[in-house]
């Protein structure tokens, strides 16, 4: 089986809010790197909705809403259907994230964003969550047990492509104040953006983007989008790393 790897990302969002921040669209999609990130609309709930893997062995993910990576042939390729014509309501409701052929050639976003650098997920139990994730396939580079500056204990990283999932436990204070407390599932919260020019996306951004600071990983900045941009979850923009990633740093 090949590597896991994001194919697709489903967000609650409206298209016309990420144009207006200068990202470029196709369709109702935006092509970050490898990732196409569906933008569905905020009628469509909260947040991000979902996610769609290649190469896992199973979509029970601690209950990270995810279907396997079906890739949908262009509307006018030969063979083709119209959308749900042979479909149970189940499968039709499962292929939403993937609505519309992935552009073939890699983006560019006036904003000079070029990929998703991490993914961030919260989890009421940290150990059950990886072990979910382990056995559907997903590659653990590493748990860190130094807590965030906004007070979570402990994260676990996860290669997924280019891409980093970041699963945060989530600090007691939280969970107390929850109905099922740690029992919940594990949910998504929010992205980290890769810019190769950090100064010129925080520029483009102007009064949407927080000041540039140094990032929690050596070496890196990083520079937040405030509530102004108007986007459904929380974004995060990074510099790219000084040096190739090795084994052992997450992110």
């Amino acid at each position: 089986m090949p590597a896991a790897r994001i194919e697709q990302i489903v967000l609650a969002d409206d298209p016309s809010r990420w144009e207006a921040l200068g990202f470029a669209l196709h369709g109702d999609t935006v092509q970050l790197g490898t990732v196409s990130l569906a933008l569905v609309g905020r009628e469509a709930g909260r947040g991000i909705l979902g996610w769609s893997l290649q190469g896992i062995a199973g979509t029970e993910l601690d209950g990270l809403p995810t279907s396997l990576a079906q890739r949908q042939p262009p509307a006018h390729a030969p063979g083709a259907q119209a959308p749900g014509a042979q479909a149970t309501e189940a499968h039709a409701a499962e292929s939403q994230t993937l609505r519309h052929p992935m552009p073939t050639e890699a983006t560019e976003h006036a904003n000079g964003v070029s990929g998703i650098d991490h993914l961030v997920a919260m989890s009421p139990q940290l150990d059950r969550s990886v072990s979910a994730l382990q056995a559907a396939g997903l590659d653990l580079r590493r748990i860190r047990e130094q807590p965030t500056p906004a007070g979570a204990p402990r994260q676990a990283f996860f290669r997924l492509g280019e891409v980093i999932l970041e699963v945060v436990q989530e600090p007691e204070n939280v969970l107390a104040g929850r109905a099922d407390g740690s029992g919940g599932p594990a949910r998504f919260w929010g992205l980290a953006l890769l810019s190769e020019d950090l100064e010129r996306t925080v520029a483009r951004l102007g009064e949407h983007s927080s000041e540039i600071r140094p990032a929690v990983q050596p070496g890196r900045r990083i520079a937040t989008l405030r509530r102004s941009a108007g986007l459904a979850v929380p974004v995060a923009l990074m510099s790219p790393p000084n040096a190739r990633r090795s084994p052992d740093e997450p992110h």
